[in-house]
């Protein structure tokens, strides 16, 4: 286990909730699973990367098993080969271990027991429990029926040779996609339309990245998923709160399945965030029509995304923590994420100095060919992180907005005849400016103290404006992306997707200037730009020819504690 994974732990509370309450009864003495490890699992389709709305569910799954020294497998769920491919199956692994989780030697697909299935749906068959149907998804629809009328099947009461045989042609390929389902035979007049024979398998000539034309039927996620638990004896069947209404089809499947193992299914409200969509297909929906790079933007709410803008798995598992888990739907604040990342940030990443938008500021006393150097601390939260050196010359490089001509009330940076303290360094007095021919300032002047080098002032005179600066003579050359929400509105569902994108929610500085020793900085690690927020290098672009940073986060903190 990592160092960073061991610091979750030890700064995780022992956590619990509902989930963990039912799951405590049915471990004691004389309940459903006394004497059994708890056993729990996480089944992502993979028809996409993950995003934090998986992160919860994640968590669920993976730190209950914790909690109670349990077991939680990691399936596939890959019952529909649309949309599948390897590629998302690696990323999600990837995302899950990133996050500090292990599935050690219970990885499985889905597809791993097809064959099962289809045996478990011939004998459905044989017992009268399933049918074979022909109606259009249109006709079902159609004949769905409402609270005061039954559905109708005119295939309901097909003999149950006739079905048999019809099912083993669907499975050999015989009939086109659409032309035939089968059926479990339930209660056409339930008031759970979820029973109303719900559809178990359905032909579908597709090319599977598992079994390649072997399968011209697939199974439904409501009939093949309680399959999938009972066969790897699953304890706890942990579903958002979209499957509460097919839970007594889970049920009822798992009891005519007649296997050995009966799970508990218990369910959770989702994960619902402003400023975010949670919905692969329309994540889909972004990469595809070019609105981002691609899955791992920094500006995707997919844990790729997440990583490579710098968060860390650190705050997003105490993010999970923190929401909680409810039986109630509610959307949080992706502020409160934020906050999350600023509280990990602050005591774990490493102060730099960088000018985003900078001007030079020559301090005109300084001896031109002198440069000293100054030992400045790495986090002044963590002392034990040491200090680092850095250099100081008669040339820096300083925010613009560090300095005006005509300030106003509570400027405290560079304007003619004021003082400035450059961080660590010595005071300077401004004392003017250079401009081009448009009135753009290209230089700005100073004077600096030599009796307050370190930033001291040894006669008590008062200097309220402390900058961060960078020497020109080693001054890095970087590229820095800022990133604001992908979406105009707070909540993206709220019309049409395409037409809610932020023309600026990726911003791009060009010639942005840091200091020399972000070349030394772990290429993974994340550290705080002083005065400017938390930054990474971009994983992707970022070479040590190209620096290219990404803000993870700003300095200031919007979320108001309830």
């Amino acid at each position: 286990m990592s160092e960073e994974m061991k610091h979750i732990e030890e700064t995780e509370d022992v956590w619990s909730n509902f989930i963990h309450d039912f799951i405590e009864e049915d471990i004691a003495p004389g309940g459903r699973f006394a004497g059994m490890k708890v056993h729990t699992r996480f089944p992502p389709e993979p028809n996409g990367y993950l995003h934090i709305g998986h992160a919860k569910a994640i968590y669920i799954d993976f730190a209950t098993a914790e909690k109670y020294n349990g077991l939680c497998n990691l399936r596939m769920d890959d019952t529909n080969p649309t949309k599948e491919d390897v590629e998302y199956v690696k990323a999600i692994q990837e995302d899950i271990a990133w996050l500090g989780f292990s599935w050690g030697d219970r990885f499985y697909y889905a597809s791993d027991y097809f064959g099962k299935m289809y045996e478990i749906a011939v004998n459905l068959i044989k017992k009268g429990l399933a049918y074979v149907c022909e109606c259009t998804a249109e006709e079902m629809r159609e004949n769905r029926g409402d609270l005061t009328n039954p559905a109708i099947s005119p295939y309901r009461d097909r003999p149950i040779e006739e079905s048999l045989d019809l099912f083993k042609r669907m499975k050999a390929g015989e009939f086109s996609d659409g032309a035939m389902t089968l059926r479990a035979k339930i209660d056409l007049a339930s008031g759970n339309f979820n029973m109303r024979d719900p559809v178990l398998y359905r032909i579908s000539h597709m090319h599977h990245h598992r079994t390649g034309n072997e399968w011209y039927i697939y199974p439904m996620y409501d009939y093949a998923h309680p399959i999938e638990d009972a066969l790897e004896g699953i304890t706890h069947s942990l579903c958002s709160l979209e499957f509460e209404d097919h839970r007594p089809l889970y049920e009822w499947v798992i009891l005519h399945s007649e296997l050995q193992c009966q799970p508990r299914q218990i369910e959770f409200a989702r994960l619902n965030m402003n400023h975010m969509v949670m919905s692969k297909r329309k994540l889909r929906l972004l990469v595809e029509n070019n609105i981002v790079s691609g899955w791992d933007d920094p500006r995707m709410p997919t844990l790729s995304g997440l990583r490579r803008r710098g968060y860390t798995p650190i705050a997003i598992r105490n993010f999970c923590e923190r929401i909680g888990v409810s039986k109630v739907n509610s959307v949080v604040e992706y502020s409160f994420l934020e906050h999350c990342l600023r509280e990990e940030l602050n005591i774990s990443a490493q102060r730099v100095m960088a000018v985003l938008d900078p001007v030079k500021l020559i301090v005109t006393n300084y001896p031109k060919d002198l440069v000293e150097e100054f030992e400045i601390e790495n986090n002044p939260n963590r002392p034990e992180d040491g200090t680092r050196t850095i250099t100081f010359s008669r040339e820096s490089w300083i925010e613009r907005s560090d300095f005006t001509e005509e300030p106003v009330k509570g400027y405290f940076r560079f304007f003619p005849g004021n003082e400035v303290r450059m961080k660590t360094t010595y005071i300077v007095k401004c004392t003017g400016c250079k401009k081009d021919e448009n009135g753009n300032v290209i230089e700005v002047y100073g004077e600096y103290d030599s009796a307050t080098r370190g930033g001291t002032t040894p006669d008590g005179r008062k200097v309220r404006g402390t900058i961060h600066w960078v020497d020109a003579r080693n001054a890095l050359n970087a590229e820095i992306r800022l990133y604001d929400n992908l979406f105009t509105e707070a909540d993206p569902e709220s019309g049409e997707l395409l037409d809610l994108i932020n023309e600026k929610s990726l911003q791009v500085l060009e010639n942005c200037k840091v200091e020399a020793s972000v070349k030394e900085l772990d290429s993974k690690s994340s550290f705080q730009f002083m005065r400017q927020g938390y930054f990474c290098f971009d994983s992707q672009d970022s070479t040590q020819e190209h620096l290219v940073f990404n803000r993870t986060v700003s300095l200031k903190d919007s979320f108001k504690k309830k």
